[in-house]
Order: C-alpha cells, then sequence, then structure tokens
C-alpha cells in the first residue's frame, strides 16, 4: 500500500502537476486523520467499557460487604432483644421476690 501511494506522488511531482500533488497529499493527510480519530474512538469505547466493568465490580463488592453488615446488625439486634427480654424477667423476678419478702416480713411483726 505504501509503495502504491509512493509510485503515485512520484508520478505527480515528475509530471509536474503540483495542484494535483497538493490535492493528493491534502487527501493523504485526511486518511491519516481519519484513521488517528478511528483508533482514538475505539480506545475511547475500550477504556469506557474497563470503567464499566471497575464500577460493576466495586458495586458487586459493595453489595456483599453491605449485605454482610446488614446480617451481623441484625444479629445484633436480636441479640439485643434477648438480653432485654431477660432483663425484664430479671426484674419481675426480683419485684416479686422483694413482695414476698415484704410479705413475710409483715407476718412475722404481725405474730409478735
Amino acid at each position: 500500500m505504501i509503495k502504491f501511494f509512493r509510485l503515485i506522488r512520484q508520478r505527480l511531482l515528475s509530471e509536474n502537476k503540483f495542484s494535483k500533488y497538493l490535492l493528493y497529499a491534502i487527501g493523504e493527510i485526511l486518511l491519516v486523520v481519519i484513521g488517528i480519530l478511528i483508533a482514538l474512538s475505539v480506545d475511547t469505547k475500550n477504556n469506557v467499557r474497563l470503567d464499566n466493568l471497575r464500577v460493576n465490580r466495586f458495586l458487586k463488592k459493595l453489595e456483599v460487604q453491605l449485605n454482610d453488615n446488614l446480617e451481623a446488625v441484625n444479629f445484633y439486634i436480636e441479640f439485643d432483644n434477648l438480653i432485654t427480654l431477660r432483663l425484664i424477667h430479671t426484674k419481675e423476678l426480683l419485684d416479686s421476690y422483694i413482695d414476698l419478702k415484704e410479705i413475710i416480713l409483715n407476718t412475722h411483726q404481725l405474730m409478735r
């Protein structure tokens, strides 16, 4: 392909057709510019695709971490609820013990 363009260039210069050579040179420059633009477009699309892959991987990891954190929070909520129920039960037992103690003391004082 390069040999083909070189032959055209040499033929135009040897025939002293400067205006045609100039037109040919501009056409060749345009082809190079178009090639560069196509390469940049392909490279940009590839970079966008790679960025999207990175974002998707990050979002999947984030989702896993959030689900793990949610499970941990739910576990601690259940654990806290169990402790609260046990404390309520313990308080009720202590209250009933205090009531029983008062009854016994009152009964003992009445018997004297």
